[in-house]
């Protein structure tokens, strides 16, 4: 039978594609944050050469498209390098490159929040610009980078549902199937909708919570 309604098993397969989006977004999260967080750092230090390509870089893949970012990749990088790129992994180098741009902005700006005259009294005190970075900004930073950051990190949930387009079987893409075997396409993409919604709001509902236990041990208790 081509039509046919709905089952039990598709919610099983709903569940399976939310999967595949949650661990790709976990994963790009990870690796996008510490390569956006080492990029910071090198243009704390002022590395040469380095930092300017750093920041054009960064320009380049926020300012473009992650489609047209995920079709270079899948398609571009084999005919340019003769090399196999599977969907997943290109997938996993494009949301992790794109997030790590994010990242970048976030924490320079984070950085550059601080005081100058909080990073020359510790200097003055002796600290190393190792030990400046650690114990003066990066706390202080943090504090400042959160709520971007969960911000940040939400959209980029929300765009793991462009990686059905170069065959990567994840909610999406099981909506789509869905939806040509049963031609309700209300109901599915309100389904597919719904679990992105649910699996959003649980990340911020999680960014919410950590960013108040940041500010309760962080805020001002007197002397």
């Amino acid at each position: 039978m081509r039509f046919a309604d709905f089952t039990p098993f598709d919610l099983v397969l709903l569940a399976q594609g939310l999967g595949v989006n949650v661990a790709l977004f976990l994963v790009t999260s990870l690796l996008g944050l510490v390569i956006g967080i080492g990029w910071s750092i090198m243009r704390y230090y002022h590395v040469p050469v380095l930092g300017e390509l750093i920041t054009f870089i960064s320009e380049l893949l926020k300012n473009s498209p992650v489609l047209v970012q995920l079709f270079l990749v899948f398609f571009g990088l084999p005919g340019l390098l003769h090399v196999r790129v599977t969907p997943v992994t290109a997938a996993v180098i494009t949301l992790s490159a794109n997030t790590a741009a994010f990242i970048y902005v976030i924490a320079v700006s984070a950085i550059e929040s601080i005081g100058r005259d909080q990073i020359e009294a510790a200097r003055v005190f002796g600290l190393s610009r190792w030990q400046v970075l650690r114990h003066v900004v990066a706390p202080q930073a943090a504090a400042f980078a959160l709520g971007p950051l969960v911000a940040l990190l939400v959209n980029q949930l929300q765009v793991t549902s462009l990686i059905s387009v170069i065959g990567v079987v994840d909610l999406t893409k099981i909506g789509n199937i869905l939806n040509m075997r049963t031609l309700k396409p209300f109901i599915v993409w309100t389904a597919v909708g719904l679990l992105y919604y649910a699996a959003a709001k649980l990340v911020a509902w999680l960014g919410s919570r950590f960013e108040k236990r940041l500010r309760v041990h962080s805020a001002w208790r007197g002397l």
